[in-house]
């Protein structure tokens, strides 16, 4: 079954939208466009209708690459500015890590600097705020994948381990998306098999360590295949290597499954886009509750 992530997107953009009429209070969210890559340009799109829709204000900036960094510190220090989005790549190396950190860790909606990725990874839930502790921001993208296995029936009941006995693949070990993805997944009580270049790790509890374990091997276990893989190079999943009644999911923006598997799969979803631009702006609100809210009475939805 075909599962669009549409209607998962729709549902937290209304709940999103009553928290923000409640707020009283404008929110602006930056986005920064380093280069002209399409996809980046697709996403800045998608960001600009989901903040019109839910009255944030939306401002993307055109920023030759060698400016950026001047621009985002500006932008940290503008007190206008709630939330700030860098569309990657922009170098397409590790100076795209350095920059992730440029950001102010209290406006990265996206969840990618390290100091959000530490509390990850040490699996510590809250943060201190300005007046109170606030829940920590994790990646968008890996977040919105969570939240449409869970609205789809890929995670059990809210709970501390709503993924307990959960055998997952994910084809993609990224700090953006697969690895954040693993940990959290893992920490929910999934046993995690996770692949990429360097071959596969085998997450538990929210650690990892070595396996031999094959892809099919891997695959024949799985409950859930999750793939991100931007290569053609890759090859696709087959309906042959998919145990019966396993859910699919692929966030990148090339195919990693088969029309076959795709076909097989108990319940296959192509894209996660929108849902992650919905995870963003609930971000945006998170982080405005916890550190620039003169009243933080009301709950983050």
């Amino acid at each position: 079954m075909l599962a669009s992530p549409d209607i998962v997107a729709a549902r937290y953009r209304s709940e999103i939208r009553q928290e923000i009429r409640a707020l009283g209070t404008q929110l602006k969210v930056v986005g920064f466009l380093g280069g002209d890559y399409a996809p980046s340009l697709t996403y800045s799109n998608y960001t600009r209708n989901a903040c019109e829709e839910l009255g944030i204000v939306y401002e993307v900036r055109q920023v030759h690459r060698l400016e950026l960094e001047r621009a985002i510190v500006a932008a940290n220090q503008d007190s206008s500015v709630h939330g700030i989005m860098v569309y990657y790549p922009v170098f397409g190396n590790e100076q795209d890590r350095y920059l992730k950190d440029v950001v102010d860790p209290r406006k990265d909606i996206e969840g990618l600097h390290s100091f959000w990725i530490r509390k990850l990874y040490q699996n510590e839930r809250l943060v201190a705020g300005a007046r109170a502790a606030g829940k920590s921001v994790v990646p968008c993208t890996a977040l919105a994948i969570l939240k449409i296995l869970e609205a789809n029936g890929g995670y059990g009941a809210s709970g501390t381990r709503p993924a307990e006995h959960k055998t997952v693949t994910i084809f993609n070990r990224s700090e953006v998306v697969g690895r954040p993805l693993a940990v959290m997944m893992s920490n929910d009580g999934a046993r995690i098999y996770s692949f990429d270049e360097q071959g596969p790790l085998l997450y538990q509890d929210g650690e990892a360590t070595e396996t031999q374990i094959s892809r099919a091997e891997a695959l024949r276990q799985s409950d859930m295949v999750i793939t991100g893989v931007p290569s053609r190079n890759f090859p696709k999943i087959e309906a042959a290597e998919l145990p019966p009644h396993t859910i699919c999911l692929n966030f990148a923006t090339i195919k990693n499954f088969t029309p076959d598997a795709e076909e097989k799969a108990e319940l296959f979803v192509p894209r996660v886009g929108p849902v992650t631009v919905a995870m963003c702006m609930r971000n945006t609100l998170r982080l405005y509750r916890t550190y620039f809210a003169a009243d933080r009475d009301a709950e983050v939805v």
